[in-house]
């Protein structure tokens, strides 16, 4: 009698362990679901709409008292992950275009911008930048500096970082 009890006591709690593990399999994987789903979207948004970077760094990061520290963009086309080379009018609108990208994702726009700093091959292509850059603010200009360096990442003709608050 005793053996029998100990066996259907031991076959309850069995009972109760597979249930209870079936349950966590379960919750585990709409656990697993949403965060895929959460982190797809975006992770999705970032493919299409900048280009990723080309080292371990991040794109942008922002603080909790919403300042916004976009890392510099090269003028790279997220839809065909080429550089633009070349033109400088046409490199420094694609930066602008990812910069404005990643503004868009925090919810920015160009107006949220405080500062910009441009790096150039040349600092002769400083007017034609600077063509282009203006454009892309109305009236109001964020503080910035321009700085002529030898080379900049994936031999890029121009490079812009910017600073934005909300």
């Amino acid at each position: 009698m005793l053996i029998w009890k100990r066996n259907y006591f031991l076959t309850l709690v069995d009972m109760l362990l597979i249930r209870t593990l079936k349950f966590v399999i379960i919750m585990k994987k709409w656990i697993l679901l949403i965060v895929f789903l959460a982190g797809g979207l975006l992770v999705k948004g970032q493919e299409t709409d900048t280009p990723k970077p080309v080292a371990p760094y991040s794109q942008s990061v922002m603080t909790n008292s919403g300042i916004l520290f976009i890392s510099g963009q090269i003028p790279i086309n997220p839809k065909t992950k080429e550089l633009v080379k070349g033109d400088i009018k046409a490199a420094t609108k694609q930066v602008m275009e990812n910069i404005g990208a990643i503004l868009k994702k925090n919810s920015m726009d160009y107006s949220n911008i405080v500062k910009c700093t441009v790096f150039l091959t040349d600092i002769k292509d400083y007017s034609a930048v600077n063509e282009v850059y203006g454009s892309f603010f109305k009236g109001k200009y964020p503080a910035r500096e321009a700085i002529q360096v030898v080379h900049l990442p994936l031999d890029a003709i121009i490079e812009i970082s910017a600073i934005a608050s909300k």
